[in-house]
């Protein structure tokens, strides 16, 4: 296969910009919901409840408070998210965009603590943590 060339580059590194800007947007974003309501009450898809029992039968393991990176990285973790991932083409927006996700649940975006993920894992886990009430610790309330 031929190296692309220069323009062809210049290209991908522009769409790969435009990726990270539209991830950072989406993460600032939902940061700023969870200071402003209240996460058990804060619905992310319409069909939260479903992705929620779905997730944790397929992933019982996952500690949605600390996330083990590596793990997400293995090839086995790679496939049987791919296989999950796939079920909600027609039923999630954006379902397998790129996102950030929180490592640390008790931590903001930081280069140390945000990984990639797709849209539909960025779901499963904050949907978790929503309803475990774990992202309480965001919120600021009204003054």
């Amino acid at each position: 296969m031929p190296l692309p060339s220069a323009d062809e580059l210049e290209q991908l590194e522009e769409i790969e910009k435009q990726w990270a800007v539209k991830a950072m947007h989406h993460a600032e974003t939902y940061y700023n919901l969870l200071e402003c309501v209240e996460c058990t009450k804060l619905p992310l898809t319409r069909i939260d409840d479903e992705l929620y029992a779905d997730f944790k039968d397929n992933f019982p393991h996952i500690n949605v408070e600390k996330l083990d990176e590596e793990w997400f990285k293995t090839p086995e973790a790679k496939e049987k998210w791919r296989n999950f991932i796939t079920k909600y083409e027609k039923k999630v927006n954006d379902y397998n965009f790129g996102s950030l996700l929180r490592k640390d649940y008790r931590l903001g975006y930081t280069e140390e603590n945000t990984m990639f993920a797709m849209r539909t894992q960025f779901y499963c886990i904050e949907i978790a943590r929503n309803k475990l009430g774990l992202n309480k610790i965001v919120y600021k309330g009204t003054s």
